[in-house]
């Protein structure tokens, strides 16, 4: 049986207990990139969003970091805007900042790094958008 990577209940324990700090790993000021709009709708919903991109910009108000390990603060999630073949660093490197969730967005599958993050104890979810999810919460 195939695994679901994205259940309803995980999906509404990383948007509504996890924290509310959340890295978004591809963000930069590029207005034309997902991640810029998904950024601004997390904020919307409360989150602090903290943009990671190798530009280091500060996005939506928010300084950026080259990278997960050099933000100075604890990250409750992390949000994932790369490709999929760079996408299991980033959830390696999640779980070793200590995050809570990982989310793969839209299009970002690679099952070996859902394997890992769960084993570590993480919520994850793969292929899907929290700017759709959060607005159809309950």
């Amino acid at each position: 049986m195939h695994a679901d990577h994205a259940d309803t209940e995980t999906i509404r324990r990383i948007l509504t207990s996890a924290g509310d700090t959340w890295a978004v790993v591809g963000l930069s000021n590029n207005q034309h990139r997902a991640a810029y709009g998904v950024a601004g709708v997390l904020q919307r919903f409360g989150k602090r969003i903290v943009p990671v991109h190798p530009k280091a910009e500060t996005v939506h108000g928010e300084p950026g970091y080259a990278s997960l390990r050099d933000i100075p603060f604890p990250v409750d999630v992390v949000d994932v805007f790369v490709n999929s073949e760079l996408a299991g660093e980033v959830a390696d490197q999640a779980v070793a900042i200590g995050a809570k969730a990982v989310w793969f967005q839209l299009g970002v599958i690679d099952e070996k790094a859902y394997e890992r993050s769960t084993a570590a104890g993480l919520d994850m979810v793969m292929d899907r958008c929290p700017a759709i999810e959060i607005p159809a919460l309950p």
